[in-house]
């Protein structure tokens, strides 16, 4: 085991899109784990939108990052000293345990998890958190029901490849909204999406209008701005809009407001924001059901992995423009 570990430090609040000079990389020893308490050897890093939101002072659902301090983020790695016998040496463990090769946790937080049912890195992604925002999101949000349209933003993401593979599992026509052809052929062709739209192309609205042609009973939304614009267009009366997030708002300096609100009343459409972890209760059945669905093939996932934790900065700004296929991952060792 090396004697040094490498921690990745918020240095400054990013004003407008983040840089990398807002970050700075520092070495420092290795900790050593006391009473109750284990040292975790941290293999993948999880890159996520909600991270730019903690780089922030502004109010919100979860406490800002401070400077000088680790950034936050979801990780998976395994237990190298342990005086916690819930936690044994060599065991795999899933927590929140920041941008940072080695890390001390007393045990809050953490999940054992089994490598042998799906690789490590899957509990970051399809089966962890974003999977579980997907699950959370259209079924106990959405709603949808066989045979209704399904729309979902940002679909190539790590979140949104999820909505679209259990929506065709749930028997509902499943739409993705995506960057690029490139990326819109990967919905299609390999997470079976019925169609996808490209939110790039000059005829974005006429494409997606051809895609809904019965309108859109549920959409998931993860993009905010334009792309919502477009959507709410097509609402059908009692539609339902799990709000899971706005990246294209993110780092905009001055994020611009909401312009549909006629349309919602109209047609009576249900909106609700949510935040995965509202809803604890709900994280066993869903991570039950997903992993079953991944180790059967049932559903499909892919990882971008950028190599070595001093290339997360990097990694964190293409993922939050849009660079990535599937979950953005940093692997660490």
């Amino acid at each position: 085991m090396s004697d040094t570990n490498i921690q990745v430090l918020l240095a400054r609040r990013p004003q407008g899109w983040v840089q990398e000079e807002d970050f700075s990389i520092v070495e420092t020893a290795i900790p050593s784990s006391g009473a109750g308490e284990v040292l975790v050897k941290n293999q993948y890093l999880s890159l996520d939108p909600y991270m730019r939101g903690r780089m922030s002072e502004a109010k919100s659902y979860a406490a800002s990052v401070a400077l000088g301090q680790v950034m936050v983020g979801g990780t998976v790695g395994q237990v190298v000293e342990s005086n916690n016998p819930a936690f044994p040496t060599g065991a795999t463990v899933v927590g929140n345990l920041g941008w940072q090769l080695y890390a001390v946790s007393n045990g809050q937080g953490l999940r054992i998890v089994d490598p042998t049912i799906v690789p490590p890195s899957a509990y970051l992604g399809v089966v962890g958190m974003p999977g579980v925002t997907a699950y959370v999101g259209l079924f106990d949000i959405g709603q949808p029901k066989p045979g209704e349209t399904v729309v979902v933003s940002a679909a190539a993401g790590a979140v949104g490849s999820v909505v679209g593979q259990l929506a065709k599992r749930h028997g509902a026509r499943a739409v993705g909204i995506a960057g690029g052809a490139e990326k819109c052929a990967y919905v299609v062709e390999r997470l079976g999406f019925d169609a996808c739209v490209d939110y790039k192309a000059e005829n974005f609205r006429e494409a997606l209008a051809a895609a809904v042609p019965n309108g859109i009973d549920v959409y998931f939304e993860n993009v905010g701005g334009d792309v919502l614009d477009a959507v709410l267009e097509h609402l059908n009366v009692f539609a339902r809009i799990p709000f899971c997030g706005m990246i294209s708002q993110y780092n905009e300096a001055d994020p611009r407001g909401f312009r549909g609100m006629r349309r919602l009343l109209s047609q009576r459409v249900k909106l609700q924001g949510f935040i995965v972890g509202d809803h604890l209760d709900r994280w066993p059945t869903a991570l039950a059901e997903l992993a079953k669905a991944v180790a059967s093939g049932e559903i499909a996932y892919d990882e971008t992995v950028a190599e070595g934790i001093r290339n997360a900065p990097s990694a964190f700004i293409g993922m939050l423009k849009g660079k990535n296929l599937g979950k953005q991952l940093v692997k660490l060792s």
